[in-house]
């Protein structure tokens, strides 16, 4: 046991070297505004998104930049078949006893997939009431969250880490481009938009790697996990879903075209939601309006959208670009007799996009009629610089 936390944890000898491991700044600044406080912090998000590396990465940061000792930071994967065994308090002793720190010293300690673990949330709560803890926790599954137990309830906060979006893309890409060829920022957006954000799709373009993440999900944490047999469905589902990328989307349709029950499409649609595969969004309005409105669907990853639907339709890929830019902003849809504006946000900001293009008579009527703090058109990549003033 001794040597396996020595391997994952190399800081513990010597200097720590990651490699090539490109920083992700904005991500890593929401991790940094969580260290002085005592919440669980969970990482989620796509599978394959980078969430491990972003706290190899953190890691580093904490050693280098905040001065931790690097006996004091204990990493473990929990889906390591070596450790099935073991709880999480008694993986916790271990790395005591490894390193011989005292019970009331501060230790940072970091569970990746901590779902794999059973009870893992009673756990970590026995960890933040009962020892000199700083606990951070990755899982791929939004359903961790929302945990009937409720052990963590005040006690935790959620940083969801998104695909790369253009400004990382091109960074990945280690792609600069000057003012003089500003002309050529276009043509790279449409590559991106082909190509989505994964890291290591984006470093290696092997569509096989998209292939096997999204039935890796599929056959592992919805099929498998929920006990379905007929896989056949839920991939029907996936390929539909990504068509309507976009739209709203209504379960009792896909229910008929897939010939299953209302009841079974809403569940496989949560599934996909869960695993990060998808977002949804609700309309704008009334508790009525929000409850019974069909909601309107985007993907998580442009990339996976673009391999399973083609690279068609741009204003729609670029919809749901802006989507992912703003989604912790909690955007609504809104819809009036026939007419969609595409986003108001919490805060009151309406949002309409349209890639190089202008909104009809109608469109245009509603935007000025809907109530709202701040008014934006998106209409090319350096509009979106308006959604951050």
């Amino acid at each position: 046991m001794k040597e396996l936390l020595y391997r994952y944890n190399p800081w513990w000898e010597g200097d720590y070297s990651i490699g090539e491991m490109i920083e992700r700044r904005s991500a890593l600044a929401s991790l940094k505004t969580t260290f002085r406080s005592k919440h669980v912090v969970f990482l989620t998000g796509l599978r394959r998104v980078g969430k491990s590396t972003l706290l190899k990465l953190y890691i580093k940061r904490l050693i280098s930049e905040d001065g931790v000792a690097p006996k004091n930071i204990f990493y473990i994967s929990l889906d390591d078949y070596l450790i099935a065994k073991k709880s999480v308090i008694e993986l916790v002793e271990e790395y005591r006893k490894a390193q011989m720190i005292k019970f009331e010293e501060k230790v940072y300690l970091f569970f990746d997939e901590v779902a794999y673990k059973e009870d893992y949330e009673q756990q970590l709560k026995n960890l933040y009431d009962n020892q000199n803890v700083k606990i951070y926790a990755s899982s791929s599954s939004a359903s961790v969250l929302r945990s009937k137990k409720r052990f963590l309830t005040g006690r935790n906060v959620v940083v969801e880490l998104l695909p790369l979006d253009f400004e990382e893309y091109l960074l990945f890409k280690q792609i600069e481009i000057s003012r003089r060829d500003a002309h050529l920022l276009g043509g790279y957006f449409e590559k991106y938009l082909i190509t989505g954000g994964l890291p290591e799709y984006v470093l290696n373009e092997n569509h096989e790697y998209i292939k096997e993440l999204v039935d890796d999900i599929v056959q592992k944490d919805i099929s498998s996990f929920h006990n379905i047999r007929n896989t056949s469905v839920l991939r029907d589902l996936f390929l539909l879903l990504m068509e309507r990328a976009g739209k709203e989307v209504s379960v009792n349709k896909l229910a008929r075209i897939l010939k299953i029950s209302p009841d079974s499409a809403a569940r496989y649609v949560r599934m996909f939601t869960d695993t990060y595969l998808i977002h949804t969004i609700q309309r704008h309005g009334t508790t009525n309006e929000k409850i019974l409105s069909p909601r309107k669907i985007y993907s998580s990853d442009l990339g996976i959208r673009t391999l399973f639907t083609g690279f068609r339709d741009k204003g729609s890929l670029f919809e749901n670009y802006v989507f992912l830019k703003i989604k912790h902003l909690n955007p609504y849809y809104v819809y009036q007799n026939g007419i969609e504006i595409d986003f108001l946000t919490e805060e009151k900001v309406l949002i309409e996009v349209k890639y190089n293009s202008n909104l009809t008579d109608k469109q245009q009527a509603l935007f000025n009629k809907v109530k709202a703090k701040r008014k934006i058109i998106v209409r090319k990549i350096d509009d979106l610089r308006l959604l951050q003033k």
